[in-house]
């Protein structure tokens, strides 16, 4: 089983170096008065990762919630 995790490993990777290497043209991004000019290949990869920290903030929140929940209340 570890072969198929580093086979699947290796397959992501060769993909996300392949799409940041077709991408590399300048994107600017604003954001009120904020602007900012970087490959878009970085800021995919970027809103990503903000997207990953983000969701699992809120499933922990959300988990904590349900724990809270199903705790006996004294």
């Amino acid at each position: 089983m570890r072969y198929v995790y580093i086979t699947l490993i290796v397959l992501l990777s060769a993909v996300v170096l392949a799409f940041m290497a077709q991408n590399l043209e300048s994107v600017t991004v604003s954001f009120f008065a904020i602007r900012i000019t970087l490959p878009l290949a970085l800021l995919v990869v970027l809103v990503y990762f903000l997207g990953m920290v983000t969701g699992g903030a809120l499933l922990s929140l959300v988990r904590s919630w349900v724990a809270r929940a199903r705790s006996p209340r004294a």
